[in-house]
Protein backbone atom coordinates (compact mmCIF):
# COMPACT_ATOMS: atom_id res chain seq x y z
CA UNK A 1 0.00 0.00 0.00
CA UNK A 2 1.26 3.69 -1.02
CA UNK A 3 0.08 6.87 0.29
CA UNK A 4 -0.62 7.60 -3.24
CA UNK A 5 -3.43 9.14 -5.28
CA UNK A 6 -3.72 8.31 -9.04
CA UNK A 7 -6.33 10.11 -11.14
CA UNK A 8 -7.13 11.41 -14.43
CA UNK A 9 -5.94 15.00 -14.82
CA UNK A 10 -7.79 17.80 -15.57
CA UNK A 11 -7.29 20.12 -18.48
CA UNK A 12 -6.29 22.91 -16.07
CA UNK A 13 -3.60 20.34 -14.90
CA UNK A 14 -2.16 19.58 -17.87
CA UNK A 15 0.66 22.22 -18.34
CA UNK A 16 2.00 20.94 -14.96
CA UNK A 17 2.43 17.40 -16.28
CA UNK A 18 3.69 18.60 -19.17
CA UNK A 19 6.38 20.47 -16.89
CA UNK A 20 6.91 17.10 -15.02
CA UNK A 21 7.82 15.33 -17.66
CA UNK A 22 9.95 17.31 -19.21
CA UNK A 23 12.21 18.02 -16.33
CA UNK A 24 12.27 14.21 -16.23
CA UNK A 25 14.23 14.38 -19.47
CA UNK A 26 16.33 17.10 -18.40
CA UNK A 27 14.21 19.63 -20.56
CA UNK A 28 13.02 23.39 -19.42
CA UNK A 29 9.40 23.66 -19.60
CA UNK A 30 7.19 24.44 -22.42
CA UNK A 31 7.40 28.77 -23.07
CA UNK A 32 4.00 30.14 -23.37
CA UNK A 33 3.59 30.33 -27.05
CA UNK A 34 4.84 26.53 -27.52
CA UNK A 35 2.51 24.98 -24.69
CA UNK A 36 -0.46 27.29 -26.71
CA UNK A 37 0.57 24.72 -29.94
CA UNK A 38 1.41 21.46 -27.28
CA UNK A 39 -1.80 21.45 -25.34
CA UNK A 40 -3.79 20.61 -28.23
CA UNK A 41 -2.22 17.02 -28.90
CA UNK A 42 -3.24 16.25 -25.11
CA UNK A 43 -6.63 13.75 -25.95
CA UNK A 44 -9.05 14.92 -22.95
CA UNK A 45 -9.51 12.14 -20.45
CA UNK A 46 -5.61 10.13 -21.62
CA UNK A 47 -3.31 11.96 -19.09
CA UNK A 48 -3.06 10.53 -15.93
CA UNK A 49 -1.64 11.68 -12.72
CA UNK A 50 0.39 10.44 -8.99
CA UNK A 51 -0.05 12.47 -6.47
CA UNK A 52 1.35 12.62 -2.85
CA UNK A 53 1.09 16.22 -1.63
CA UNK A 54 1.83 17.15 -5.77
CA UNK A 55 1.69 15.65 -9.08
CA UNK A 56 4.67 13.46 -8.78
CA UNK A 57 4.62 11.41 -11.51
CA UNK A 58 2.84 11.61 -15.12
CA UNK A 59 1.51 9.33 -18.20
CA UNK A 60 -0.66 10.06 -20.86
CA UNK A 61 -1.72 7.98 -24.35
CA UNK A 62 -3.45 8.86 -27.56
CA UNK A 63 -6.40 6.39 -29.40
CA UNK A 64 -4.61 5.11 -32.62
CA UNK A 65 -5.23 1.38 -34.49
CA UNK A 66 -1.75 -0.32 -35.35
CA UNK A 67 -1.44 -2.21 -38.44
CA UNK A 68 -0.37 -6.10 -37.81
CA UNK A 69 0.79 -8.79 -40.16
CA UNK A 70 -1.79 -9.26 -43.16
CA UNK A 71 -3.36 -5.93 -42.73
CA UNK A 72 -5.80 -5.47 -40.59
CA UNK A 73 -5.69 -2.62 -37.74
CA UNK A 74 -6.19 -3.62 -34.30
CA UNK A 75 -7.48 -0.82 -31.34
CA UNK A 76 -4.07 0.51 -29.93
CA UNK A 77 -3.01 3.44 -27.38
CA UNK A 78 0.19 5.03 -28.27
CA UNK A 79 1.65 5.71 -24.53
CA UNK A 80 4.16 8.94 -23.96
CA UNK A 81 4.76 11.99 -21.58
CA UNK A 82 5.76 8.77 -18.82
CA UNK A 83 7.80 10.47 -16.20
CA UNK A 84 8.02 10.51 -12.12
CA UNK A 85 9.68 13.55 -9.99
CA UNK A 86 13.18 13.31 -9.59
CA UNK A 87 12.89 12.98 -5.90
CA UNK A 88 10.25 10.55 -6.14
CA UNK A 89 11.68 7.92 -8.20
CA UNK A 90 11.68 4.14 -6.92
CA UNK A 91 8.92 4.62 -4.98
CA UNK A 92 6.63 2.59 -7.13
CA UNK A 93 4.90 5.81 -8.74
CA UNK A 94 5.95 4.31 -12.59
CA UNK A 95 4.23 0.96 -11.38
CA UNK A 96 0.95 2.50 -10.28
CA UNK A 97 0.51 4.76 -13.11
CA UNK A 98 1.27 1.82 -15.46
CA UNK A 99 -1.47 -0.33 -13.48
CA UNK A 100 -3.63 2.43 -14.06
CA UNK A 101 -2.95 2.95 -17.93
CA UNK A 102 -3.88 -1.07 -18.15
CA UNK A 103 -7.08 -0.86 -15.73
CA UNK A 104 -7.90 1.94 -18.16
CA UNK A 105 -7.23 0.50 -21.52
CA UNK A 106 -9.33 -2.55 -20.29
CA UNK A 107 -12.22 -0.79 -19.92
CA UNK A 108 -12.08 0.84 -23.20
CA UNK A 109 -11.14 -2.61 -25.09
CA UNK A 110 -7.89 -1.39 -25.68
CA UNK A 111 -6.17 -4.72 -27.56
CA UNK A 112 -2.48 -3.44 -27.94
CA UNK A 113 -0.43 -0.65 -26.37
CA UNK A 114 2.94 0.91 -27.95
CA UNK A 115 5.86 3.52 -26.84
CA UNK A 116 9.04 4.64 -27.63
CA UNK A 117 11.33 4.30 -24.52
CA UNK A 118 13.53 6.88 -23.51
CA UNK A 119 15.67 4.22 -21.29
CA UNK A 120 15.75 0.28 -22.26
CA UNK A 121 15.45 -1.35 -19.05
CA UNK A 122 11.96 -0.04 -17.76
CA UNK A 123 9.14 -1.37 -19.49
CA UNK A 124 10.18 -5.09 -19.91
CA UNK A 125 9.12 -5.63 -16.68
CA UNK A 126 5.38 -4.55 -17.78
CA UNK A 127 5.39 -7.13 -20.69
CA UNK A 128 6.41 -4.14 -23.49
CA UNK A 129 9.06 -5.86 -26.18
CA UNK A 130 10.70 -4.25 -28.97
CA UNK A 131 9.05 -5.08 -31.96
CA UNK A 132 10.18 -2.69 -34.32
CA UNK A 133 13.49 -1.39 -35.70
CA UNK A 134 15.46 1.59 -37.75
CA UNK A 135 17.53 2.55 -39.15
CA UNK A 136 19.75 5.91 -39.45
CA UNK A 137 21.95 6.67 -42.65
CA UNK A 138 23.60 9.26 -44.44
CA UNK A 139 23.52 9.94 -47.86
CA UNK A 140 26.38 11.72 -49.75
CA UNK A 141 24.54 13.62 -52.54
CA UNK A 142 27.26 14.62 -54.58
CA UNK A 143 28.27 10.67 -54.71
CA UNK A 144 24.83 9.62 -54.63
CA UNK A 145 23.79 9.31 -58.89
CA UNK A 146 20.55 7.42 -59.50
CA UNK A 147 20.54 4.24 -61.71
CA UNK A 148 18.96 4.18 -65.21
CA UNK A 149 16.51 2.22 -64.20
CA UNK A 150 14.68 3.94 -61.39
CA UNK A 151 11.18 4.93 -62.43
CA UNK A 152 10.93 8.81 -63.15
CA UNK A 153 8.52 9.25 -60.52
CA UNK A 154 5.58 11.92 -60.51
CA UNK A 155 5.59 15.94 -60.14
CA UNK A 156 6.65 16.86 -57.00
CA UNK A 157 5.27 20.27 -55.08
CA UNK A 158 6.06 22.42 -52.16
CA UNK A 159 3.33 23.24 -49.93
CA UNK A 160 3.42 25.79 -46.91
CA UNK A 161 3.39 24.95 -43.44
CA UNK A 162 -0.54 25.92 -43.13
CA UNK A 163 -1.74 23.55 -45.69
CA UNK A 164 0.63 20.74 -44.27
CA UNK A 165 -1.51 19.38 -41.75
CA UNK A 166 -4.39 18.57 -43.89
CA UNK A 167 -2.46 17.45 -47.26
CA UNK A 168 -0.45 14.92 -45.56
CA UNK A 169 -3.33 13.74 -43.12
CA UNK A 170 -5.52 12.46 -45.47
CA UNK A 171 -2.51 11.39 -47.72
CA UNK A 172 -1.02 9.33 -45.20
CA UNK A 173 -4.78 7.89 -44.60
CA UNK A 174 -4.69 6.47 -48.16
CA UNK A 175 -1.00 5.12 -47.75
CA UNK A 176 -0.54 1.50 -47.43
CA UNK A 177 0.75 0.02 -44.13
CA UNK A 178 2.90 -2.58 -43.46
CA UNK A 179 2.72 -3.81 -39.86
CA UNK A 180 3.79 -1.96 -36.91
CA UNK A 181 2.50 1.63 -38.75
CA UNK A 182 -0.11 3.09 -36.81
CA UNK A 183 -3.25 5.45 -37.57
CA UNK A 184 -2.49 9.29 -36.96
CA UNK A 185 -5.37 10.61 -35.12
CA UNK A 186 -6.52 14.40 -34.85
CA UNK A 187 -4.49 15.04 -31.67
CA UNK A 188 -1.04 13.57 -33.13
CA UNK A 189 -1.25 16.02 -35.83
CA UNK A 190 -2.12 18.65 -33.37
CA UNK A 191 1.51 17.70 -32.36
CA UNK A 192 2.58 17.42 -35.89
CA UNK A 193 1.34 21.16 -36.47
CA UNK A 194 3.59 22.34 -33.38
CA UNK A 195 6.62 20.67 -34.07
CA UNK A 196 6.51 22.14 -37.76
CA UNK A 197 6.80 25.52 -36.24
CA UNK A 198 9.25 25.12 -33.75
CA UNK A 199 12.79 25.03 -34.43
CA UNK A 200 14.95 27.82 -35.82
CA UNK A 201 15.54 25.95 -39.49
CA UNK A 202 12.84 26.89 -41.39
CA UNK A 203 10.60 22.94 -42.49
CA UNK A 204 10.21 22.34 -46.15
CA UNK A 205 7.26 20.24 -46.93
CA UNK A 206 7.26 18.68 -50.07
CA UNK A 207 4.72 16.20 -51.76
CA UNK A 208 4.65 13.90 -54.93
CA UNK A 209 1.67 13.44 -57.28
CA UNK A 210 0.53 10.32 -58.34
CA UNK A 211 -1.84 8.82 -60.56
CA UNK A 212 -4.91 9.27 -58.44
CA UNK A 213 -3.13 12.34 -56.30
CA UNK A 214 -0.91 13.11 -53.35
CA UNK A 215 0.55 9.55 -52.50
CA UNK A 216 3.81 10.43 -50.76
CA UNK A 217 5.48 13.22 -48.85
CA UNK A 218 8.56 14.24 -47.26
CA UNK A 219 9.27 16.69 -44.30
CA UNK A 220 12.95 18.45 -44.03
CA UNK A 221 14.96 20.94 -42.61
CA UNK A 222 18.66 22.08 -43.75
CA UNK A 223 20.92 23.12 -41.51
CA UNK A 224 24.56 25.06 -42.49
CA UNK A 225 27.20 25.79 -40.35
CA UNK A 226 30.05 28.14 -41.12
CA UNK A 227 32.44 26.00 -42.89
CA UNK A 228 30.56 23.42 -42.62
CA UNK A 229 28.47 20.94 -44.99
CA UNK A 230 24.77 21.88 -45.89
CA UNK A 231 22.95 18.34 -44.34
CA UNK A 232 19.37 17.66 -45.15
CA UNK A 233 17.62 15.81 -42.24
CA UNK A 234 14.31 14.29 -43.46
CA UNK A 235 11.68 14.13 -40.14
CA UNK A 236 8.73 12.54 -41.95
CA UNK A 237 8.84 10.39 -45.28
CA UNK A 238 6.30 8.26 -46.28
CA UNK A 239 5.18 6.75 -49.95
CA UNK A 240 2.56 4.23 -51.18
CA UNK A 241 4.33 2.78 -54.01
CA UNK A 242 7.95 2.46 -55.85
CA UNK A 243 7.29 5.61 -58.11
CA UNK A 244 6.83 7.49 -55.14
CA UNK A 245 9.44 6.17 -53.39
CA UNK A 246 11.91 6.95 -56.59
CA UNK A 247 9.93 11.04 -57.37
CA UNK A 248 10.86 11.69 -53.67
CA UNK A 249 14.62 10.49 -53.61
CA UNK A 250 14.88 12.49 -57.60
CA UNK A 251 13.91 15.72 -55.09
CA UNK A 252 15.62 15.25 -52.84
CA UNK A 253 18.92 14.72 -54.74
CA UNK A 254 17.99 18.40 -56.48
CA UNK A 255 17.80 20.04 -53.39
CA UNK A 256 20.77 22.54 -53.84
CA UNK A 257 23.13 23.87 -51.11
CA UNK A 258 23.30 20.18 -49.60
CA UNK A 259 25.92 18.04 -49.20
CA UNK A 260 24.33 15.41 -47.14
CA UNK A 261 20.99 13.65 -46.69
CA UNK A 262 20.35 12.19 -43.22
CA UNK A 263 17.72 9.66 -42.62
CA UNK A 264 16.70 8.58 -38.97
CA UNK A 265 15.06 5.34 -38.04
CA UNK A 266 14.09 4.56 -41.35
CA UNK A 267 12.58 0.51 -42.11
CA UNK A 268 15.57 -1.75 -42.08
CA UNK A 269 14.49 -2.96 -45.43
CA UNK A 270 13.87 0.29 -46.87
CA UNK A 271 16.27 -0.32 -50.28
CA UNK A 272 17.79 3.49 -50.08
CA UNK A 273 21.51 2.35 -51.05
CA UNK A 274 20.14 0.60 -54.14
CA UNK A 275 18.79 3.42 -55.76
CA UNK A 276 22.00 4.17 -56.88
CA UNK A 277 24.89 3.39 -59.40
CA UNK A 278 27.23 3.56 -55.96
CA UNK A 279 25.22 1.29 -53.22
CA UNK A 280 27.98 3.12 -50.88
CA UNK A 281 26.55 6.58 -51.40
CA UNK A 282 24.13 6.12 -48.74
CA UNK A 283 26.14 5.20 -45.63
CA UNK A 284 24.40 3.55 -42.19
CA UNK A 285 24.93 5.55 -39.04
CA UNK A 286 23.10 3.70 -36.67
CA UNK A 287 19.97 2.38 -35.91
CA UNK A 288 18.22 0.43 -32.99
CA UNK A 289 14.77 -0.55 -30.96
CA UNK A 290 12.32 2.05 -32.17
CA UNK A 291 8.36 0.99 -30.57
CA UNK A 292 8.16 -0.95 -27.60
CA UNK A 293 4.95 -3.28 -27.93
CA UNK A 294 2.45 -4.22 -25.12
CA UNK A 295 -0.08 -6.72 -25.99
CA UNK A 296 -3.29 -6.15 -23.47
CA UNK A 297 -5.83 -8.68 -25.13
CA UNK A 298 -3.33 -11.75 -26.06
CA UNK A 299 -6.84 -14.05 -27.39
CA UNK A 300 -7.75 -10.70 -29.23
CA UNK A 301 -4.44 -9.47 -30.75
CA UNK A 302 -3.74 -13.10 -31.88
CA UNK A 303 -6.79 -13.61 -33.70
CA UNK A 304 -6.17 -10.22 -35.48
CA UNK A 305 -2.92 -11.09 -37.50
CA UNK A 306 -2.56 -13.46 -40.36
CA UNK A 307 -0.84 -16.94 -39.68
CA UNK A 308 0.89 -18.72 -42.16
CA UNK A 309 2.05 -22.53 -42.43
CA UNK A 310 1.60 -25.22 -40.10
CA UNK A 311 -0.37 -25.19 -36.84
CA UNK A 312 1.63 -24.47 -33.50
CA UNK A 313 0.05 -24.25 -29.91
CA UNK A 314 1.98 -21.60 -27.45
CA UNK A 315 2.00 -21.12 -23.94
CA UNK A 316 1.94 -17.21 -22.76
CA UNK A 317 2.69 -16.39 -19.43
CA UNK A 318 1.75 -12.74 -18.69
CA UNK A 319 2.17 -12.49 -14.93
CA UNK A 320 0.88 -8.51 -14.66
CA UNK A 321 -2.49 -9.48 -16.70
CA UNK A 322 -3.35 -12.96 -15.74
CA UNK A 323 -5.96 -13.30 -18.07
CA UNK A 324 -3.51 -13.58 -20.88
CA UNK A 325 -2.36 -16.90 -19.57
CA UNK A 326 -2.69 -19.73 -21.00
CA UNK A 327 -2.36 -22.14 -24.40
CA UNK A 328 -3.35 -20.43 -28.00
CA UNK A 329 -3.60 -22.57 -31.43
CA UNK A 330 -2.33 -20.53 -34.15
CA UNK A 331 -2.94 -21.46 -37.79
CA UNK A 332 -4.17 -19.65 -40.92
CA UNK A 333 -8.23 -20.84 -39.87
CA UNK A 334 -6.71 -17.96 -36.49
CA UNK A 335 -5.92 -18.28 -33.06
CA UNK A 336 -8.01 -19.48 -30.06
CA UNK A 337 -7.79 -20.87 -26.68
CA UNK A 338 -6.94 -24.80 -26.74
CA UNK A 339 -5.88 -27.27 -23.88
CA UNK A 340 -3.80 -28.97 -26.19
CA UNK A 341 0.23 -29.49 -24.70
CA UNK A 342 2.48 -26.51 -26.24
CA UNK A 343 5.23 -26.74 -28.52
CA UNK A 344 6.13 -22.82 -27.60
CA UNK A 345 6.39 -21.32 -24.19
CA UNK A 346 7.42 -18.02 -23.74
CA UNK A 347 6.38 -14.29 -21.63
CA UNK A 348 3.98 -12.13 -23.16
CA UNK A 349 7.41 -9.50 -23.78
CA UNK A 350 8.84 -12.44 -25.55
CA UNK A 351 5.37 -12.46 -27.83
CA UNK A 352 5.05 -8.89 -28.26
CA UNK A 353 8.76 -9.34 -30.06
CA UNK A 354 7.34 -11.87 -32.45
CA UNK A 355 4.04 -10.71 -33.24
CA UNK A 356 5.13 -8.25 -35.60
CA UNK A 357 7.56 -10.39 -37.06
CA UNK A 358 10.33 -8.28 -36.09
CA UNK A 359 11.97 -11.11 -34.46
CA UNK A 360 11.99 -14.84 -35.17
CA UNK A 361 11.46 -16.99 -32.39
CA UNK A 362 14.35 -18.79 -33.65
CA UNK A 363 16.75 -15.84 -32.34
CA UNK A 364 14.56 -15.11 -28.87
CA UNK A 365 15.18 -19.12 -28.37
CA UNK A 366 18.90 -18.49 -28.88
CA UNK A 367 18.61 -15.76 -26.12
CA UNK A 368 16.61 -17.60 -23.56
CA UNK A 369 13.62 -15.79 -24.25
CA UNK A 370 11.12 -18.88 -25.42
CA UNK A 371 11.77 -22.53 -25.28
CA UNK A 372 10.79 -25.16 -28.11
CA UNK A 373 9.36 -28.49 -26.94
CA UNK A 374 11.66 -29.88 -29.81
CA UNK A 375 14.29 -28.13 -31.67
CA UNK A 376 12.35 -28.89 -35.41
CA UNK A 377 9.69 -26.51 -33.48
CA UNK A 378 11.92 -23.43 -34.33
CA UNK A 379 11.34 -23.18 -38.33
CA UNK A 380 7.21 -23.98 -38.11
CA UNK A 381 7.97 -21.16 -35.72
CA UNK A 382 10.00 -18.93 -38.14
CA UNK A 383 7.35 -20.03 -40.71
CA UNK A 384 4.02 -19.10 -38.73
CA UNK A 385 5.51 -15.72 -36.98
CA UNK A 386 6.76 -14.13 -40.19
CA UNK A 387 5.58 -10.65 -41.88
CA UNK A 388 5.50 -10.06 -45.34
CA UNK A 389 7.87 -6.99 -44.37
CA UNK A 390 10.41 -5.44 -41.69
CA UNK A 391 7.81 -3.85 -39.14
CA UNK A 392 8.75 -0.51 -38.19
CA UNK A 393 6.30 2.60 -37.39
CA UNK A 394 7.64 5.68 -38.83
CA UNK A 395 5.62 7.92 -36.29
CA UNK A 396 7.35 9.49 -33.76
CA UNK A 397 4.68 10.33 -30.31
Amino acid sequence: MTDHRTRVLREDELRAASTLFRAALHIKPAPDEEWDRTRHAYQPGRTLGVFDDALIGTARSTDSDLTVPGGAPVRSAAVTGVGVRADRTRRGVLTELMRAQFEDFAERGVIAANLWASEGPIYGRFGYGVATHGRSSTVNRRQAVLRPDVPPGGEVELIDVDAARTVLAESYARISRRSGMMARPDHWWNYFDGALRRGDDPVTIAVHHGRHGVDGFVVYRVGRTAGGPGVLTVEDLHYDDTAAFAGIWRYLLSVDLVDEISLVYRPLDEPVDLLFTDPRACRVTGGGDETWLRLLDVPAALAARRWAGEPLVIEVMDPVLEHNTGRYLLSQDGAVRTDEPSAVRLGVDALAMAYLGGWRPSALARAGRLWFAQPATARVADQLFAAHAAPWCGTFF
